[in-house]
This record gives structure tokens, C-alpha cells and sequence, in this order.
């Protein structure tokens, strides 16, 4: 019997195979650098924004403890204040000054009377000296003293009110130079979130293309599958129709043993596809919900850069207490408009 040729193989070669395995060995060492790359931004993020919340926290003592200092003085403001209406050197003054004008006028009409005033008569005892009269002395001490004690008041007064002034100035001080302190670790915070937004922009946008990138290969693997029908149809076919070979002519001869060496190579090539194409359904989903992740990460890095830059950073502009704002206009409590509502 004539030795048939053997012809060329219809079937993808094993390198095929290869090359997709190694693919996706090369994809999942990509994903476990990445993760434990994003793993430590986290990390790294976290603890600087645990620094800057116990940052946050001692400022905010320094402003309660600034905030008390002035509970004391303001209390001693509202006493004084208190006093001042009912205490004895303006009571004294305002009696001595009644007294005054009434000894005023009496000697005004004193000085005013000669012989020929009306109502001029003889009076018994018009010599005696009263028992409540003081003497010249006494009576230059007594307005000396009610002088003294309305000074003494009044720079008791300017005293306090200086020292009122200086806590008041040195509180505005304290909170110019926390709100600098402040509004540097928000423009710090900020520059961070966006360059980590842009990190997350381009490994985004690198994750896509691999996305892409395996939906084409997951076409390629299913078209490659497909294109084994044909030749595995053929194959079943000839062994099916030879099988009606009559008689001795039904022969196990070479044409029987390539034909069925075809049938399992065949097979064993379309189950290995099978494989690899299930490995790339496995790889895209894990690209999907890595493209979602990202895709929500910058989505909360967006929301972020929004509250930092547009709300706080636009908010803390009214704040008080700047470089090159009038600080003498400010009584130490904050301005209307500088209040969150």
C-alpha cells in the first residue's frame, strides 16, 4: 500500500499557548506590585493624617486654653462695669458737687445783698457756730479726698482696660499665627490629594488599556476555538464515513491512525484554548473591579480636593486676623461672616 503524506497541522502550535500563560503570570505580578504600591500610599497617607489631626487637636487646646484666659478679665470687666454705676466715689462726687452748687448759690446771694436789699432783718444767734459745721481744713480735705478717690477709680479703670488689651492683643496674635499654621497644612493636604489623584489618574488609564487589551485577546481565544469546529467536523466526518468501508476494505490502515491522532489533537488544542481563554475571563473581571476601585478612589479624592479647596479654603478667607488686615478694629470675638453655619 502507498505511504500517504502527512499534511500540515490545522491547529494553533503549543507556543500560542505559552505566550497566554506567561501573559497572565506577567499580569497577576503586575497586580500584586500595584497593590502593595497602593497599599503603602495608604499607609503613608494614614499616619500624615494622624499627625495632622493631633496637630489639629493641640490647636484647638491652645484655643480653648486662649479662649479661658479671657473668661477672668471679661468677669472682672462686667463687675467693674457693675460697680462702677453705684460706687461710693461717684456717689461721693455727685453729693459733694449737689452740696457745692447749693453753698454756691446761698453765697451768691450773699455776696449780692447790701442796705438797701429787700428782706433784710436781724436773726437770733446769727453768730453760733452750727455743730456740724467743719473747719476750712476739713473742708479742703473732704473735696481733696472725693478727687483723689475719683482718680484712684479712673486708673483702676485704664489699668484694667489695658490689660484687657493686651490679652485681647495677644489672643489675636496667637490665632493669626494658628490660622497661618492651619491654612499651610491645608495647602500641604491639598498638593498631596492632587498629585495622588494624578497617580490614581494614570495607573487608571493603564489599567484601561490592559482592559482593552484583554477583551481583544478574549475575542482572539474565542474566534480560535471557533475557527476547531471546522477542521473537528471534517476530521469526525472522514472517520464516520469510513467506517462503510465493505469488507476487508475496512482497514485500520494510516489514514485511519492520523485521522483519529487529528480528532484528539484536535481536542486536547481546544481544551487548552478552553483554559486560557477561562484564565482571561478571570483577569478582565479583576481588571473591571480594579477599574472600578480606581475609578471610585478618584471620585473621593475629587470630593475631597472640592470640600478643601472650594468650601474650607474659600470659608477660612473671611477669618480675621491676617497679614496686612486691620487688627485694631477687631474686639476679640469672631466676625460674623468668619462663622460656619
Amino acid at each position: 500500500m502507498a505511504k500517504l503524506l502527512q499534511p500540515p497541522p490545522k491547529f494553533l502550535p503549543p507556543e500560542w499557548h505559552i505566550a497566554n500563560k506567561n501573559q497572565y503570570h506577567n499580569a497577576e505580578a503586575q497586580r500584586l506590585e500595584e497593590v502593595k504600591f497602593w497599599k503603602k500610599e495608604l499607609d503613608d497617607k494614614l499616619e500624615q493624617l494622624v499627625h495632622e489631626t493631633e496637630d489639629l487637636l493641640n490647636f484647638q487646646i491652645r484655643l480653648e486654653k486662649a479662649l479661658e484666659s479671657l473668661k477672668e478679665p471679661l468677669h472682672i470687666t462686667r463687675m467693674c462695669l457693675k460697680y462702677r454705676l453705684n460706687r461710693s466715689a461717684k456717689y461721693n462726687l455727685e453729693k459733694d458737687l449737689r452740696d457745692k452748687f447749693t453753698a454756691l448759690t446761698i453765697d451768691d446771694i450773699c455776696f449780692s445783698l447790701n442796705n438797701n436789699s429787700p428782706n433784710i432783718r436781724y436773726s437770733e444767734n446769727a453768730t453760733r457756730v452750727e455743730p456740724n459745721s467743719v473747719s476750712l481744713d476739713d473742708w479742703l480735705d473732704f473735696s481733696n479726698t472725693n478727687v483723689e478717690k475719683a482718680d484712684k477709680q479712673r486708673n483702676n479703670s485704664l489699668t484694667l482696660k489695658a490689660l484687657v488689651d493686651r490679652i485681647l492683643s495677644q489672643t489675636a496674635l496667637d490665632l493669626r499665627k494658628q490660622c497661618d499654621v492651619v491654612d499651610t497644612a491645608f495647602k500641604n493636604g491639598l498638593k498631596e490629594t492632587k498629585d495622588a489623584k494624578d497617580k490614581l489618574a494614570v495607573h487608571l488609564a493603564k489599567v484601561m488599556e490592559e482592559v482593552a487589551s484583554q477583551e481583544k485577546n478574549i475575542i482572539a481565544l474565542e474566534k480560535a476555538i471557533l475557527d476547531q469546529e471546522g477542521p473537528a467536523k471534517v476530521a469526525h466526518t472522514r472517520l464516520k464515513a469510513r467506517t462503510c468501508r465493505p469488507n476487508v476494505e475496512l482497514c485500520r490502515d494510516t489514514a485511519q491512525y492520523r485521522l483519529i491522532r487529528e480528532v484528539h489533537e484536535i481536542s486536547r488544542n481546544v481544551s487548552r484554548l478552553k483554559d486560557t481563554l477561562a484564565q482571561a475571563q478571570v483577569l478582565l473581571k479583576g481588571l473591571n473591579r480594579r477599574q472600578l476601585a480606581l475609578q471610585e478612589e478618584i471620585a473621593v479624592k475629587e470630593n475631597t480636593i472640592y470640600i478643601e479647596e472650594v468650601l474650607c479654603m474659600q470659608m477660612r478667607k473671611s477669618i480675621p486676623l491676617r497679614d496686612g488686615e486691620d487688627r485694631g478694629s477687631w474686639s476679640g470675638a469672631p466676625r460674623r461672616e468668619a462663622v460656619c453655619s
